[in-house]
Order: C-alpha cells, then sequence, then structure tokens
C-alpha cells in the first residue's frame, strides 16, 4: 500500500480556524501600559462577565482617575456620588471608576495584573493624598465600608461644578 506523506497528512489533518472573539484588532493602547497588558485587558473586557466592565471601560477609568488627581496643588479633593446610575455615567463618581479597575485587576493574568497593579498603586496614593479620611465612614456607609477609598470624605456634586 503506498504511503502519504507527511505534509499531506497534516494538510488533511489540519481544521479550519475558528475566529476567537479577541481576534479583532485591538483597540489603541491604554496610556502609561505596554501593547502586551492592554491587548490582555482587552481581551479581559470582551470575554467578562461582570456587569461594570465592558470593552473600553479600563482606559475610561484611568483617565477618569487621572482627571480627579489633575488639579494642581495640595487643596483636597472630594468625590462625589453621581446619581445617574447607568455603565457610562456612573464612571464620573472616581470612586467606582477605582470599583472597575479593581475588578479588570482581579480578572487579569498575573503579569498584565502586576503592571495595571502599579499603575493603580500610583494614583492610589494620589488619592490617599489628595483626599481627606471620614471619620464617621461606618456610621454612614452602609454599603461597602470596608473599601478605604469608600472611606474618605465625600463633597458635594453641585460645589464642584459652581452651581447651586
Amino acid at each position: 500500500m503506498p504511503r502519504n506523506r507527511p505534509g499531506a497528512l497534516r494538510a488533511a489533518r489540519r481544521v479550519r480556524h475558528r475566529p476567537f472573539r479577541w481576534d479583532t484588532p485591538s483597540p489603541d493602547r491604554i496610556h502609561g501600559l505596554s501593547a502586551r497588558t492592554s491587548l490582555a485587558v482587552h481581551r479581559f473586557e470582551a470575554l467578562s462577565n461582570h456587569c461594570d466592565v465592558f470593552p473600553g471601560v479600563t482606559d475610561r477609568a484611568l483617565r477618569r482617575y487621572r482627571a480627579f488627581l489633575a488639579p494642581p496643588g495640595r487643596r483636597p479633593r472630594y468625590p462625589s456620588l453621581e446619581e445617574c446610575g447607568c455603565r457610562g455615567c456612573s464612571l464620573r463618581d472616581v470612586r467606582h471608576a477605582r470599583d472597575v479597575l479593581g475588578a479588570v485587576l482581579r480578572g487579569l493574568p498575573l503579569r498584565p495584573r502586576t503592571e495595571l497593579g502599579r499603575l493603580v498603586a500610583a494614583l492610589d496614593a494620589g488619592y490617599l493624598d489628595r483626599t481627606l479620611p471620614d471619620p464617621f465612614a461606618d456610621v454612614r456607609r452602609q454599603w461597602r465600608p470596608d473599601v478605604w477609598w469608600y472611606r474618605r470624605l465625600e463633597g458635594c456634586r453641585y460645589a464642584a461644578t459652581g452651581a447651586v
């Protein structure tokens, strides 16, 4: 009986590649992260079942966190609660943006988690420096009182915009 060539055997065994959801081109790199970590974040966002994680949310949360800490000077900053609960508007509250970053950090593989964790840790240090502790957080906060970024003094949303 004639023998098949090894290349013919491999060609017959080859199965058509089924495209995965992350085979689409990745979005732009996230500022401050490598391309490899940005791709891992993009993959996690695309495949995540978490209610607050959707494609592009990590970049938006990082931008919001940086924007909160951006004004120069040493004056204290006061995070304010956003009344709109939709996924896009809820990132206006810097504390929710930090929640989203925590959810992304928990879902990433080790190397991307380490790189993103270093970036978030630097922003956390700035957040601790620029906000004041709330001495009555245990009494006031019934929802997530154990998370440290919710134990900072809260401000009025109208005082930040100047409209009263």
